[in-house]
């Protein structure tokens, strides 16, 4: 179960993803969109909706706290009402259910997912919650104390903090929304107002964007109109992690926008079967999949491996992230059955549409035998300052013990086709040693859990509210991360030549024994040279205090306004 944030693929259940506005399948609030799902956000939205089930919040007050009871086994101690630091949530824990809402300063309204407890309490307090209709647990709440507490989703690379709100739930929660159009319409300036972390690198005025697409709105503005008010909003992002959906008569939704950085194109699937042909061409025979074909591992000429990672997420049908994490495991065993004969290891992303951060880390694991800090996240946690974010939370890979490892050379084959956790895991790598040689193109630059928001009847938005932090505090959203070596990538004239210069060229570097000495910066240099973010919102996230239940405070004084 996630609460805001990443992301199922394509043709398979993702797990789901981190807190956030219950972040889905990186993130119980939204999901975390994986594979496929997350290199396009209409896909992402298509996808992952048809994945989860909305939430549906009813108007139950929280539980009294008591504390006769609360330290002994089996007695959940959380219940209660809790605010997310960052993500605009709130989520409601009665008896065995777990409930969310989004909340903006104007606003509180039933969130995108719910889910119920699954088993007992462990001893420390420690619930497990499952994403509803699952039978299996997603996620975990720890309580810290009496009023605090941190959520954990299954697969995420970090955790999320809770609040307990004294108060119990907001009454505006209780109330039923207004679902006119210009109602609709502030719920979704205000969500993309208090958690987009982007408008300033972007050069976005967003209050300017609003307030003139506000003005357009009447009493006889109709569904369609308002959808083409949010789309105009949103397209000048150039975001792969912006989307709308729109709700099907049917149920579910149906992705109406999804952004990608301009210059890119969301893969064909004509485009990935040219892609594997021309692959296959180099291998010395056909790889063998895993992973509901999301995995490919191959041998390439001269002793060197091959393994192709199309999504972090969608290798079993419908399971628990474990699951996952073990069908990614049997690709790895075989890739690295050998490892003293591997000359070195091409990891092929460049059709990777993202899904589960821990999953790329768990790859990152078995390619060193020391430990290296990956990235550190930070989340926008202040409605009105776009400059203040939680403190860093480290992910450190740590070298896999009990297994085989392998710890030479490695190329890593990217494109703007790489997408999200495919990103993470770049960016993770970056800091091995010795560095990867990056060939290709620069990634798509999106790397934030995403959230899914119901804004109003009909329309569900899709927004990052999160930086992944390079060793320096900078980033790579926006133009991506760039590649050492620069190639065409599935470019037409390569395809109808069945030529793939990308992956001869990292043989003819891993061949040389050249892939870690090719003058590779790391990704703090990279992100340097290319400019990619200000690093001075790092450094202000690092010191930022917390702003914890700042969004629920002036949402219930200010009840009603607009």
């Amino acid at each position: 179960m996630g609460i805001g944030r990443r992301r199922p693929t394509a043709g398979a259940t993702g797990t789901a993803g981190a807190t956030g506005a219950a972040t889905a399948p990186r993130r119980a609030g939204a999901a975390r969109l994986s594979g496929a799902a997350r290199a396009a956000g209409v896909a992402a939205v298509a996808l992952a909706v048809t994945a989860g089930t909305i939430g549906t919040a009813g108007a139950v007050g929280a539980a009294p706290d008591g504390d006769g009871d609360t330290r002994r086994p089996g007695v959940n101690r959380l219940e209660g009402v809790w605010q997310t630091n960052g993500y605009g949530i709130i989520v409601e824990i009665h008896g065995t259910a777990f409930t969310t809402y989004d909340v903006t300063r104007i606003s509180c309204t039933p969130g995108f997912y719910s889910g119920a407890q699954v088993g007992a309490p462990g001893r420390d307090g420690t619930v497990r919650y499952g994403q509803s209709g699952k039978a299996y647990a997603s996620s975990s709440v720890t309580p810290r104390g009496h009023d605090r507490a941190v959520y954990q989703e299954d697969g995420a690379a970090s955790a999320r903090e809770f609040t307990r709100l004294p108060g119990g739930l907001p009454a505006q929660c209780r109330q039923p929304a207004p679902q006119d159009a210009l109602a609709s319409f502030d719920r979704f300036w205000a969500t993309f107002e208090e958690n987009y972390p982007f408008f300033a690198a972007k050069g976005i005025d967003w209050r300017a964007k609003g307030a003139q697409a506000r003005a357009g709105i009447t009493p006889q503005t109709s569904t369609d109109d308002l959808q083409k008010i949010l789309v105009d909003l949103l397209e000048p992002l150039g975001d792969a992690h912006t989307a709308l959906g729109r709700k099907r008569p049917g149920g579910g939704y149906a992705g109406v926008f999804g952004g990608l950085r301009p210059g890119t194109a969301e893969p064909t699937d004509e485009l990935r079967e040219q892609a594997a042909r021309a692959v296959a061409a180099q291998l010395l025979a056909p790889e063998q999949t895993f992973g509901q074909g999301q995995l490919g591992v191959g041998e390439l000429p001269g002793g060197i491996g091959y393994l192709r990672v199309s999504g972090f997420s969608g290798y079993v049908e419908d399971g628990p992230y474990q699951d996952h994490a073990a069908e990614l495991d049997r690709a790895l065993d075989l890739l690295l059955a050998h490892p003293e004969r591997l000359n070195g290891v091409v990891v092929d992303l460049r059709l990777n549409g993202g899904g589960s951060d821990e999953l790329g880390l768990r790859i990152a694991a078995r390619l060193t035998d020391r430990p290296f800090l990956a990235y550190r996240k930070v989340a926008r946690n202040d409605p009105a300052d776009p400059t203040r974010f939680t403190r860093p939370q480290p992910s450190v890979v740590r070298p896999a013990a009990g297994t085989t490892r392998y710890t030479g050379p490695v190329a890593l084959l990217t494109a703007g086709s790489t997408v999200s956790a495919g990103e993470t895991f770049t960016q993770a790598m970056a800091e091995r040693r010795p560095a990867p040689v990056r060939i290709g193109e620069n990634t798509q630059g999106v790397f934030s859990d995403i959230m899914f928001k119901p804004v109003s009847a009909d329309f569900v938005a899709v927004l990052p509210n999160e930086k992944f932090l390079t060793r320096s505090g900078s980033t790579f959203d926006g133009p991506g991360i760039p590649p050492n070596v620069r190639t065409p990538v599935f470019t037409p004239e390569e395809l109808s030549q069945g030529r793939d210069s990308a992956l001869t060229e990292a043989r003819r570097l891993l061949s040389a024994g050249a892939a870690g000495s090719t003058g590779a910066s790391d990704a703090t240099d990279a992100a340097d040279a290319t400019d990619a973010t200000d690093a001075a919102n790092a450094a202000d996230a690092a010191n930022a205090a917390d702003a914890t239940g700042a969004a629920v405070s002036t949402a219930a004084a200010g009840a009603g306004s607009r």
